[in-house]
């Protein structure tokens, strides 16, 4: 028996075969354009051409082109396009890992590079592996809230993310009218993916199949959850958000920063001390305390929290003042522009953040000061937080100090 991953007789198992190995790549063809896409639209909900506070990966160059004015129709997009992408990203782990598991013979073939285009086909498909493992970790990782890879999440997935599928797309047009064929065959051709000694099989490839679904099955299980409210999350295993909301009644939904993380004191919140800056045209400022908030038109909403992790909650009741009104109080009567929205916050991303123009005039984005009939809690973002439909929760930002209207 061959000892050495370089002969062809080392790889016994009688699984690998292009039947295998083509259902497997239809199955990533499509659930990996998905999450491409729903990658892109992510991203471009963060509105990162608007200003520099939203834009987490500068010098994007051309690889910007799709961005375009983030909408607040339907009030759950954000929510349903990052829920698809994190649980449908965790659930092809165990199709990715097969897949690779059933080429991996190929990664050991002698000579490396018989011709200028071999070596090219062999680069890419360095390329595609590697991509497809580091998107992979690092998306997984980012839900775990696990930062232990050097520098910022945001350039390293977005850059990654283009670099695999450059790669992705030249191993599509090459590989799928094969995989088609080799799936519509009623008999395998023999290829280098078939063992030339194959061990005695203990499982079908159908099995096979099987128990890579089943794998996936789980892990859909084990995260679908963190985006419901109610006992289902609960099911929510492997997201961190997945135990029971923190605490009930109005303010029991899920959080993502706690005042104690983000360095809120207590001091800096009270009716004494807080004040809300709001500054419009020509500089004009007016300051505001939570009375004199409370003593505005008040509005109420029901929109959904939605976190680039993946979990969300479903829609509750947020009641306060709009923020174009706020504008108008600052000298902008007729259509609000954008506004720099800046928190109490301390430390960490997006204490600074910026909304468009549409988004501070739709009715339903308001500076919210209470949630479900109560005041909000402290980690809720008392005594006033932003909440804006459709916009991914690190924009509606809490503990609010300053709003500056203007072009951004």
């Amino acid at each position: 028996m061959a000892r050495s991953p370089f002969s062809p007789s080392f790889w016994r198992s009688p699984l690998r075969g292009p039947w295998f190995t083509s259902v497997l790549g239809i199955v990533l063809l499509g659930g990996i354009t998905v999450l491409f896409v729903t990658g892109l639209v992510s991203y471009a909900a963060y509105n990162p051409d608007l200003s520099p506070v939203n834009d987490k990966t500068p010098d994007k160059g051309i690889l910007g082109f799709y961005l375009f004015s983030w909408p607040t129709d339907p009030h759950w997009l954000y929510r349903l396009n990052q829920g698809v992408h994190v649980t449908l990203g965790i659930t092809l782990i165990p199709v990715l890992l097969a897949k690779l598991w059933s080429v991996v013979p190929r990664l050991f073939t002698l000579p490396p590079a018989r011709s200028l285009a071999h070596a090219l086909e062999r680069l890419s498909l360095l390329l595609l592996v590697g991509g497809a493992l580091f998107e992979f970790v690092t998306g997984v990782l980012n839900v775990q809230l696990d930062y232990i890879f050097p520098g910022s999440f945001y350039p390293l997935h977005f850059y990654g993310a283009w670099v695999f599928i450059a790669a992705f797309v030249a191993h599509a047009v090459l590989k799928t009218p094969m995989a088609l064929r080799n799936l519509r065959q009623l008999r395998e051709e023999r290829n280098d993916l078939i063992p030339p000694s194959p061990a005695e099989p203990t499982v079908s490839r159908r099995g096979a199949l099987w128990f890579v679904g089943g794998g996936s099955l789980l892990l859909f299980g084990t995260t679908v959850g963190q985006n419901f409210d109610g006992p289902l999350r609960r099911t929510a295993l492997l997201a961190p958000h997945g135990g029971a909301d923190p605490g009930s009644g109005p303010g029991g939904f899920q959080i993502n920063k706690t005042a104690a993380y983000a360095g809120i004191r207590d001091a800096d919140t009270s009716e004494e001390a807080w004040r809300l800056v709001v500054v419009g045209a020509n500089g004009h400022t007016v300051r505001l305390t939570r009375a004199d908030l409370l003593a505005m038109p008040l509005h109420s909403a029901a929109l959904p929290i939605a976190c680039v992790e993946g979990w969300s909650t479903s829609d509750q009741w947020w009641r306060g003042v709009r923020l174009r009104d706020l504008a108008a109080l600052v000298g902008h009567d007729e259509d609000p522009p954008d506004v720099l929205v800046e928190s109490l916050q301390q430390r960490g991303a997006f204490r600074r953040a910026a909304l468009r123009a549409n988004q501070v005039a739709d009715p339903r984005s308001l500076l919210a000061l209470a949630v479900n009939g109560e005041d909000l809690t402290p980690d809720h973002g008392y005594p006033a937080r932003v909440i804006v439909p459709a916009a991914p929760g690190v924009l509606n930002t809490k503990w609010v100090a300053r709003l500056t209207f203007g072009d951004l």
